[in-house]
């Protein structure tokens, strides 16, 4: 059932995302009065189908294979390679036709698509799932931060409290926990009533990656209380209860949430002594964690949230967006400095339906896809031929020499880009399979 559930999230997730990448195309390019012969869901390879109707002069179907979509444009030399129509005289509707200003915007148009869904998805997200965000000026008025291990290692202190990130100013906490952090970045803090620099190297998210963000830091308040105890958990059996103030963990004093979390984690697979004040009294109780580091127990949060408008969600959604594109960006960078394994970065279908993971979560649903397709708008850009960002290169470069590529040349640069992408995506699957199966 898990299985089933990854891989419905994956065809779902693709669908919205293809189908929204060649709607771009397709109302750019009917826009112009260009002629869109087909529009597919997935790949109708050898020309089988599993569905498909015609409307106008547009045949509308799904294809048989998952790997994406297109929409065949009536004179261009795309994935179809129709050398027939080609090699006819050129006629008014067809792409060809148009001037490179026109064909460059429905070239972009797949992108522009993508970068839109992403952002709209991004903002929809925070305004009806996530709903409040904790700012950062609350966390600094009561305490500042918890640094944890990573945080620690880097340099930062429990009780900090950030001012701006490489300069500027920032509202949410939460912008502590992104990819701007994480690959580098310099915070000013105030600790012990001075005003310090701490910089952050541009590696550290190897380390994030490998311990994950909960290792960094926290906005755990001091003198906190439980909030909610799970029950048949290991902290309800041994008698916790809500409203408890633990203040002991073995020897050592607990102070903040984060100072117990740790030390929890510290004993996964143990037992662990915790000495708790309860209506005045001090008891002991002895608990056995988990060995995921838990023993089933939340804190209460007493610090005041922000709401997400509907206008700050659009500009936070926004913000967030396009850090996922650079982020992205910045990660690509890194395969060809060397400082980062193809093997370890490229997520083939399978990878992908396990990041969806097995439990059918619309929040997780649509945080992924939004994620995803700010992905395919930075790898559609890419100046690869066969893929918009190297029509883009060659629409741009007889945009400025008034010089247009013969259909030979092009028909030859398409090949060579359809046998990169078909390279990219055997490895990505066979690396799917290895990491999954093999290895």
């Amino acid at each position: 059932m898990t299985g089933l559930i990854m891989a419905a999230q994956l065809i779902l997730g693709l669908s919205i995302l293809v189908s929204l990448h060649e709607l771009g195309h397709f109302l750019a390019a009917r826009a112009f009065g260009i002629k869109v012969e087909k529009f597919y869901l997935f790949f109708d390879a050898w020309g089988v189908k599993l569905f498909s109707f015609k409307k106008g002069d547009t045949e509308y179907g799904i294809g048989w294979l998952p790997l994406g979509g297109y929409v065949k444009i009536a004179g261009m030399i795309d994935e179809s390679m129709d050398k027939e129509q080609m090699a006819q005289e050129p006629q008014s509707w067809e792409f060809r036709s148009k001037p490179a200003w026109q064909r460059l915007i429905v070239m972009v148009g797949g992108v522009t698509m993508n970068l839109i869904l992403g952002v709209a998805i991004f903002s929809f997200s925070l305004k009806y799932f996530t709903e409040k965000y904790l700012t950062i000026s609350e966390v600094n008025k009561n305490g500042g931060i918890y640094a944890y291990e990573l945080g620690r290692e880097a340099g930062l202190q429990t009780g900090d409290k950030i001012l701006a990130i490489d300069g500027e100013t920032f509202e949410r906490f939460d912008e502590l926990l992104s990819t701007r952090i994480l690959f580098g970045a310099t915070l000013q803090i105030e600790r012990n009533q001075q005003v310090i620099d701490v910089i952050i190297p541009k590696n550290f998210y190897k380390q994030i990656t490998k311990k994950g963000r909960g290792h960094f830091i926290g906005s755990e308040f001091p003198n906190f209380k439980i909030d909610s105890v799970i029950s048949g958990l290991s902290a309800a059996e041994a008698g916790i209860k809500k409203g408890d103030l633990i203040v002991k963990a073995g020897t050592d004093t607990i102070i903040h949430w984060g100072d117990l979390r740790e030390k929890i984690v510290e004993n996964a697979g143990k037992k662990i002594n915790l000495g708790i004040l309860r209506d005045g009294a001090y008891l002991f109780v002895e608990t056995a964690v988990d060995t995921n580091g838990t023993i089933g127990i939340a804190s209460e949060n007493t610090l005041a949230l922000a709401d997400y408008t509907f206008l700050n969600s659009i500009r936070y959604g926004t913000s967030d967006a396009m850090e996922a594109l650079t982020s992205n960006a910045k990660g690509f960078a890194k395969l060809f400095t060397g400082e980062e394994k193809a093997s370890d970065s490229l997520q083939g279908p399978i990878g992908i339906a396990k990041i969806y993971g097995g439990i059918w979560d619309w929040r997780r649903f649509w945080g992924i896809t939004g994620l995803l397709s700010m992905v395919l708008a930075f790898m559609n850009i890419l100046p690869i031929p066969a893929l918009d960002g190297g029509h883009v290169i060659f629409l741009s470069i007889e945009a400025i020499t008034r010089k247009k590529f013969s259909d030979k040349f092009m028909e030859k640069v398409q090949i060579g880009g359809m046998v990169i992408l078909l390279a990219i995506t055997a490895f990505s699957i066979g690396n799917d399979v290895w990491k999954n199966f093999i290895k």
